[in-house]
């Protein structure tokens, strides 16, 4: 969205009040008949977002007149005013108020000033005002806001506003033209039916994707948040085969890899993360030559940076990043042909367990969960690592601390059982030392408030049902062998709770297996 600032001064013409000699001329011209009324539900006047079109037409384009008056472009193929003019229909067909084309490319005198030519050039007849930088921007913007909406985003398309900008984009060497110019395009690509346009415009979305080899960081987050859109649209595969040689993906990559500006590094992340979880078919396309241009390795280092900066500076601009390429490396981990790449990497897992770990979740509460179930499917690929991790108190403390954040997703919650019940199955209780096993047993009471209120919830099902009642059995033997044990003493608060806790998983695991294998199969 464009800054809310930038329409303030068309804002204040609006408002401004009406000349003595315009209230004359008012009284002197009828309201429209209903049926030409603009059939449209908005606060806006359609004519007013026209004009605003029109007066983005290229401000150094060369004008050419025919017989009739009729002003057109040149550098915009096939584009004049005239086109223009029989293209501005509301959706009920009606024409907008004004056909002429001096009055259309007229702009009022507070952007006079702007204007290209200044004062030094005198309006000839039939011409009109070229906006100059300035003023383009302020119109840019405004039209940056409505295309927000549906409504006002395919009255823009009908109008030629796709062609405008394509034209002012390939001439404008102002890099807040080119920004605002694919901001607007990607809010208009949010819609169903401007997304259609674009596709349909010739020409455009090639150019678009050529325009990721601008040096400009804010231009360069405009086109990956419309890639994106792109990729997440009904139009995916097109916009795929416009992305596929492989001189785009690497430079995709190297702009994730090498930007310092953190907007830039998370709108990358984003366009990487929607080809990861793209369909099918567009998958098909991208993803094979992206592994091997190295995009395991990438996210994999990206989470690096992003987990140690967590671990030091605690920046909050940051936290988005994080959250963006964990999701992306989760979503790779189970995907068929890839998964290995990432489930196999000791670097990857030793960094999404530091994170389980972190003290402070509720500041990346999103991410905690993410990196559970990462770690999940992971130990799904490889079940041997769960002995690593069934000796790690910390671990398992900061596994139960995420429960909280997991209320609404029965995938994190079936996740965080499937784990636990890795890592107990492991635990030799009957054989460990009792300073060992109060140990575990310190850490499951600690945390028996998480557990006693996940249990109340018994929407899980399926393999999630059958993660947490092997766990819930595992939990029971741990507790038992405790309190049989001499240094149980039943007056202990400690040891009150673990009878609460005990008689807890008692009552929620009737349904427990009788045998639990340490390799157990819990995948989907």
């Amino acid at each position: 969205m464009a800054p809310a600032t930038k329409s303030a001064p068309l804002q204040h013409q609006e408002e401004e009040e009406p000349q003595p000699q315009d209230l004359v001329a008012l009284s002197h011209n009828p309201s429209a008949p209903p049926d030409e009324l603009f059939d449209i539900s908005t606060t806006v006047d359609p004519s007013y977002v026209i004009s605003l079109i029109r007066k983005l037409l290229p401000a150094n384009a060369g004008y050419n007149h025919n017989s009739r008056g009729d002003v057109s472009c040149g550098p915009v193929q096939g584009l004049n005013v005239d086109d223009m003019e029989k293209s501005a229909l509301t959706p009920s067909g009606v024409p907008p108020p004004s056909t002429d084309t001096s009055e259309i490319m007229e702009i009022n005198d507070d952007f006079n000033e702007d204007a290209s030519h200044g004062e030094n050039e005198a309006e000839q007849p039939g011409h009109g005002v070229l906006v100059g930088e300035g003023a383009w921007e302020e119109y840019g913007c405004v039209l940056w806001d409505l295309s927000a909406s549906k409504t006002h985003a395919e009255l823009m398309v009908q109008n030629l506003v796709l062609e405008v900008l394509l034209a002012n984009l390939m001439v404008s060497q102002s890099v807040r033209t080119k920004e605002i110019g694919l901001g607007i395009i990607g809010n208009l690509a949010c819609h169903e039916v401007p997304m259609k346009h674009i596709v349909s415009t010739n020409g455009l979305i090639e150019f678009i994707v050529d325009q990721m080899f601008l040096d400009d960081a804010q231009c360069l987050c405009e086109v990956c948040r419309l890639l994106t859109v792109g990729l997440q649209s009904s139009e995916s595969v097109t916009w795929a085969e416009a992305l596929q040689s492989e001189h785009y993906l690497t430079h995709i990559l190297w702009i994730a890899e090498n930007s310092l500006n953190t907007q830039l590094i998370e709108k990358s992340a984003e366009l990487l993360l929607a080809i990861v979880e793209s369909s099918q078919d567009v998958a098909h396309i991208l993803l094979p030559p992206l592994m091997k241009l190295g995009l395991a390795s990438l996210l994999i280092n990206l989470l690096d940076i992003e987990i140690s900066k967590l671990m030091s500076e605690r920046a909050p601009e940051r936290y988005p990043i994080l959250d963006v390429v964990l999701r992306a490396i989760e979503a790779l981990s189970v995907i068929d042909g890839h998964s290995q790449d990432i489930c196999l990497d000791k670097d990857l897992f030793q960094l999404v367990c530091a994170l389980v770990k972190f003290p402070d979740k509720v500041e990346v509460a999103n991410s905690c969960v993410t990196a559970v179930v990462l770690v999940a499917n992971i130990l799904s690929d490889v079940p041997t690592l769960a002995s690593e991790l069934s000796h790690d108190m910390l671990f398992l403390q900061g596994l139960l601390d995420v429960f909280p954040f997991t209320a609404d997703e029965s995938e994190a919650r079936s996740a965080l059982w499937n784990i636990i019940a890795r890592l107990l199955v492991r635990v030799p209780e009957n054989e460990m030392s009792s300073s060992t096993l109060q140990k575990y047993v310190l850490v499951l009471v600690s945390k028996s408030d998480v557990i006693e209120d996940d249990l109340l919830d018994c929407q899980l099902g399926g393999l999630g049902l059958k993660a947490r009642t092997t766990a819930l059995r595992r939990i029971i033997s741990i507790l038992n062998q405790w309190t049989a044990s001499k240094d149980y003493v039943k007056e202990n608060e400690n040891n009150i709770n673990i009878d609460r806790l005990l008689d807890c998983c008692c009552k929620h695991s009737e349904d427990v297996p009788s045998t639990v294998s340490h390799d157990m199969d819990l995948k989907e």
